[in-house]
């Protein structure tokens, strides 16, 4: 799967990445250099993942020029002033072993210790840090993750600069219609984390059977699924066979199946993850 999107500053980048959250250094080493292996070019990590570094080694290790990789990290979400953000996103550059990242990402709206707070002032004093430091070089594209329409607008009217991104909880069940119906107008590009809801979604019948009538593994089709809603997934493994099978989603979910798939709602909702 090498197709990519375009993102609203022009950056490109590929269509699947994988997700590290969750994952041991040594498991976040070893899947990077078995996703890269098998062709992803696109690598999702986080400060809070505690596996930069592991990562960092594996894109190292893994022979290909660093440009030919796209790189995400994400900024802590306790971490709301302008000094702050520019001292963590060093630190994460320093822990990748990279003079620049692809795409970094204010990782919440609020603490995860105060889940809903009003930090807007304290997100204004971030994104702007986010925005110098694209300036510099040290960043090709910036972004949010688990904002909310009204999150993101406070960002735009303080600096007049639109995120490329925002990573959300994305799977078939729980699409989240009205921050996904903002972004799509806004042109701003949905990641969407835990395409498999952590695994829970493979236990659904419905979606199941939608699975076999393509001929495709479940997990494929739930991959697949968030492409055809103009998403971007992170599916997360740490196998390297199901690494490779996550990457293969060439092929059509048919749109009767589609609006079965997005008729179905209320599928595991839960809390914000870190």
């Amino acid at each position: 799967m090498t197709e990519k999107y375009v993102l609203n500053d022009n950056t490109e980048i590929p269509s699947i990445g994988l997700g590290t959250w969750q994952s041991a250094k040594a498991d976040a080493y070893r899947a990077v250099r078995a996703a890269v292996e098998c062709g992803y070019r696109h690598i999702d990590t986080a400060y809070n993942y505690e596996n930069e570094d592991a990562v960092g080694e594996a894109i190292r290790d893994c022979g290909l020029d660093r440009e030919k990789l796209f790189v995400t990290t994400k900024l802590p979400a306790d971490i709301k002033t302008y000094k702050g953000a520019r001292e963590y996103c060093e630190k994460s550059l320093k822990a990748l072993g990279t003079e620049y990242l692809d795409l970094y990402l204010i990782h919440a709206p609020w603490p995860w210790s105060a889940v809903g707070t009003d930090c807007t002032e304290g997100n204004i004093e971030a994104w702007k840090a986010l925005i110098d430091m694209k300036k510099e070089g040290k960043l090709r594209s910036i972004g949010v993750s688990n904002f909310h329409g009204s999150d993101i607008e406070s960002l735009i009217e303080a600096t007049g600069v639109i995120p490329s991104v925002n990573q959300i909880r994305f799977y078939i069940g729980n699409t989240q219609e009205p921050i996904w119906e903002y972004c799509k107008r806004r042109g701003i590009l949905i990641e969407a984390y835990s395409p498999l809801a952590t695994g829970r979604i493979l236990e659904i019948k419905e979606i199941a059977e939608i699975a076999e009538k393509c001929k495709v593994s479940l997990a494929r089709l739930c991959i697949r699924y968030c492409i055809q809603r103009g998403t971007l997934p992170l599916p997360k493994s740490v196998t390297p066979s199901r690494i490779a099978e996550n990457l293969k989603v060439d092929f059509e979910i048919p749109e009767e199946d589609m609006q079965i798939l997005n008729s179905i709602k209320g599928l595991f909702p839960r809390p914000y993850r870190s």
